[in-house]
């Protein structure tokens, strides 16, 4: 095995492989340089929210999903720092959190559907359709498990360089019964109720988060942890922020850096009802099924408030930065937990979650950082969700890092301190070669590349390539790849390259069926 290295590098892969593995590490951190010291970081996850889902436009106008909703938080956390309205994740969750947490591209962890039982697919099937034996138990930084990635997690870089490293919510990096299972794994000293589930069973302490009375899951998505909130009424996104403050008061008084990455479970089905919002979007008009998941993203909202109100009491504003983002375009796909015509509930966007068109992997991401970042920002660069790999050690000054795994994400601090070099035409890179259980458009047995204002999606089962120009038509309506051959050679030409390179996995198709 070698080992990779931080280096600043023009070459999108900003580790190189560099040195033998003899020995992992310790991480320079930067207070060791005499700079200031490390700042704590927050980092603000929610799961399966759209573009749209939110009363903050990131499109260019005003939308009427962003009427429906009311996020005054993510509003407050936007007019202090910067909002990146063309911010991208993978179309489901455990590729988005895997590369997250390595650094790497969906198509070289090759975690590329979700994660849930050990040794098991989660795929569909389709006839005429055999599909790759990807990474179906998820990441581990150690351990003998077939099927698995290994990496070492940015997190355990930040606990070896002096941070307190807290996790709160949602994990879903392995599957159940191996090491990624657990966020401990990966460098969090403390977890609260992450487990292997991508979901939850409920929100409703009424029902024990879903176990039984005398403390038997239901399901596997039964929320562990949260067992004195039985039966108190209180909605599971509050009992979790309530846990991670009491978390982050313990964390003010051990005097060093904290790392919090909140993860909620919100707002993933099932679309249970928070009724602490829930009336006021009855009366509005929504129906009972949108006024639910319209309470879901109040929740959510005041979560976030919540957190923002302890940073500014606890007097650390200056030293918190905090980061907003979701795992993947919002569910346009079910009419049993929403209504309203499929596929267009993330308008603009096309489609939504377990898609590469713009609703399924396009999401909002805001950074606040105080003296950094400019208050009230937009940028228009494309960034992907492997970018915070590079970007949060950055934040932390910790260089000199050697890692089993090449990274795929690029710094983007550059960008948040008003900069451009180096990311103009940057390639960014997605393969799903699987089948997602849900149906929809563009959902499943495909690949897509985005390039400057370009975008070509390839289809695995079709030999189809749509090319959309997303400057003029963010909706992907006009597929215009007749019009434009010599865009279309080169961009497959470029992302058949990529996933050569990052040895991509497809599925085969017998084109006969």
């Amino acid at each position: 095995m070698n080992m990779h290295t931080f280096n600043r590098s023009q070459n999108p892969s900003t580790l190189l492989a560099t040195i033998s593995l003899l020995a992992f590490g310790t991480p320079t951190p930067v207070k060791s340089q005499g700079v200031k010291k490390q700042p704590n970081i927050i980092l603000f996850m929610v799961d399966d929210m759209g573009w749209q889902d939110t009363s903050l436009p990131f499109a260019d106008s005003i939308t009427a999903n962003n009427r429906k909703y009311d996020t005054p938080n993510m509003k407050r956390l936007a007019a202090e720092g910067m909002m990146f309205t063309d911010a991208y994740a993978t179309p489901i969750s455990s590729p988005s959190r895997c590369s997250l947490m390595t650094g790497m591209n969906m198509a070289r962890h090759r975690v590329t559907n979700w994660t849930l039982h050990r040794d098991q697919m989660t795929d569909g099937k389709r006839e005429g359709v055999t599909l790759p034996d990807w990474n179906y138990n998820g990441i581990a930084q150690s351990g003998n498990v077939g099927h698995t990635t290994k990496a070492i997690s940015f997190v355990q870089l930040l606990k070896d360089a002096g941070y307190h490293t807290i996790h709160c919510g949602k994990a879903h990096w392995g599957a159940i019964d191996t090491p990624g299972e657990n966020p401990c794994h990966f460098g969090f000293e403390t977890n609260i109720t992450g487990t292997a589930a991508g979901g939850l069973a409920t929100y409703l302490s009424e029902r024990n988060y879903g176990f039984t009375k005398d403390g038997k899951p239901t399901s596997p998505f039964a929320i562990h942890g949260l067992e004195h909130y039985w039966g108190t009424g209180v909605f599971a996104t509050e009992a979790l922020t309530r846990e991670a403050i009491a978390s982050l008061e313990k964390a003010k008084k051990y005097n060093q850096p904290f790392y919090l990455y909140m993860s909620h479970y919100a707002v993933h089905v099932p679309i249970d009802r928070d009724m602490r919002f829930y009336p006021t979007y009855r009366a509005r008009g929504l129906s009972e099924k949108e006024a639910a998941y319209a309470s879901l993203i109040a929740g959510m909202d005041k979560s976030l408030g919540d957190l923002m109100d302890w940073i500014e009491k606890a007097g650390l504003n200056r030293e918190t930065i905090i980061i907003f983002m979701s795992d993947n375009g919002g569910l346009a796909s079910s009419s049993y937990w929403r209504d309203g015509e499929l596929y267009t509930q993330n308008a603009p966007l096309k489609s939504g979650k377990g898609s590469l068109y713009e609703g399924g992997i396009r999401v909002p991401f805001i950074v606040r950082w105080k003296n950094v970042v400019k208050p009230n920002t937009r940028s228009h660069t494309p960034i992907i969700i492997e970018d915070l790999y590079p970007t949060l050690l950055s934040m932390a000054g910790i260089k000199n890092c050697h890692v089993p795994q090449t990274i795929d994400g690029r710094d983007i601090t550059p960008l948040l301190r008003g900069k451009q070099q180096n990311f103009e035409n940057r390639q960014l890179i997605w393969n799903y070669p699987n089948i997602w259980d849900g149906e929809g458009l563009g959902i499943s047995l495909n690949c897509a590349i985005r390039e400057g204002k370009w975008k070509l999606i390839y289809s695995y089962l079709t030999g189809q390539k749509e090319l959309y120009d997303l400057s003029n038509d963010l909706s992907e309506n006009y597929n215009v790849a007749s019009a434009h051959p010599q865009v279309v050679e080169q961009l497959y030409r470029h992302l058949t390259s990529q996933l050569h390179e990052m040895k991509a996995q497809k599925p085969i198709v017998n084109y006969s069926k």
